[in-house]
């Protein structure tokens, strides 16, 4: 997210250039109290150095195409940076943005204390340092000795559904011979094996890779099936904006004998198609949920739609938005009726950084999977259980970084 999207999004109620203005935020006398000596804690780091590289995320299939965009492939190269301090204490994870960008701000905060740049009741301090949102996390967390969500204010986390999100057009593959619906089903299989209760499948065929009536069709036909093959498990849902409205409800009439989980970006928001595809929902006396905000955000419209009670689940991506400014517009939320499940699709770190906000806030309906593997990190403190994704009690994220950086 570029800057000048970052400071709009900040217009939902968490806007400044210098996030933290001081304690307090309604907290208790005993939490400012815990709050203040975790701070104090941190003052005694300083930054010595960061330093900069990249980790390997395997996928265990290809992931196929999307109504939008091509094939998605074996899994991501995600850039990193890792955050020493005087005292040993060491934090990482992935940047928020470029890493020029964030290689040219770094020399700035060596030598600072850690406390100068984060706050445990609150996150990273400064808009500036957004980049380093989710190390300085993992970092606070370590130095403290607790997990992320517990600086979140939260002890014993809330545990979320957790949804696998690797559901393609892989039927369309390979191109010389499709491998039909049996591979979605094959697909669906291997999630349920791996844990998940819900699947996400994405819809929209007719968008771009097939002519519409036979795309939508298939759709349909896809839709239908997995629920049929899958009968205890959910089914949420993602056209990525592949539809109008009109188009949209047309699917909608097609399955009409299955139930929705969720219903996520099925055209570009307006209000006027929202409003239109809210009455049919309601008029078909169906309970899905409505989720948008993922692709080219507009703030002050998501705004609006929540509002207006449009929409349900705010999905803003996790490092779009940034861990800090997620731990801001969640209250906000709250007081709207409305709930949250970041973006995290294209690396699992993301989904494991949505399973300490959701374990420490709450509020979030399900989290989105990107099953990987990975030579570069240690990936296994987290587990799945009954569809629901428990984060470890191990300090910071979690996630031991095996790859040796110099």
């Amino acid at each position: 997210m570029r800057r000048r999207t970052f400071l709009q999004a900040l217009n939902m109620g968490i806007a400044s250039a210098t996030l933290y203005a001081g304690s307090g935020h309604g907290m208790s006398l005993t939490d400012l109290l815990a709050e203040n000596t975790d701070d104090k804690e941190l003052s005694y780091h300083r930054i010595q150095d960061i330093a900069f590289s990249s980790v390997q995320l395997k996928y265990p299939r290809l992931v196929g195409k999307n109504a939008r965009l091509d094939l998605h492939g074996y899994g991501p190269t995600v850039e990193i940076c890792r955050i020493r301090t005087d005292k040993g204490a060491i934090g990482w994870a992935s940047i928020r943005g470029s890493r020029q960008d964030a290689e040219l701000l770094a020399r700035t905060l060596q030598g600072k204390k850690v406390s100068d740049l984060f706050v445990c009741g609150f996150g990273t301090k400064d808009e500036r340092h957004i980049a380093f949102d989710m190390a300085l996390h993992d970092l606070a967390g370590v130095i403290l000795q607790k997990p992320v969500y517990a600086l979140l204010g939260r002890e014993k986390p809330f545990i979320t559904d957790y949804y696998s999100g690797m559901i393609y057009f892989d039927d369309l593959e390979p191109a010389n011979k499709p491998a039909g619906i049996d591979r979605i089903l094959e697909e669906c299989q291997q999630d349920y094996t791996i844990g998940y209760r819900q699947f996400k499948l994405k819809i929209g065929r007719g968008h771009k890779w097939m002519p519409f009536n036979k795309g939508i069709q298939r759709d349909i036909e896809i839709t239908k099936a997995v629920a049929k093959a899958f009968p205890h498990c959910d089914i949420l849902v993602d056209g990525n904006n592949g539809f109008s409205v009109d188009q949209f409800i047309q699917y909608l009439q097609g399955i009409n004998s299955v139930k929705l989980f969720w219903i996520e970006e099925p055209f570009h928001e307006t209000v006027a198609d929202y409003q239109k595809l809210k009455n049919y929902v309601q008029k078909e006396g169906m309970s899905t949920l409505l989720a948008d905000g993922e692709a080219d955000p507009n703030p002050a419209l998501l705004r609006e739609l929540f509002e207006k009670k449009l929409l349900d689940v705010h999905l803003t991506d996790i490092e779009g938005l940034g861990f800090t400014n997620w731990r801001r517009l969640m209250p906000e939320l709250k007081k709207m009726g409305a709930q949250a499940s970041p973006h995290a699709w294209g690396s699992l770190l993301k989904s494991y950084y949505t399973a300490h906000l959701a374990a420490g806030l709450g509020n979030t309906v399900t989290i989105e999977g990107v099953t990987s593997t990975s030579d570069d990190v240690d990936l296994s403190g987290y587990q799945i259980k009954d569809g629901k994704l428990i984060p470890p009690t191990t300090p910071g994220f979690g996630m031991a970084l095996l790859k040796k950086i110099e």
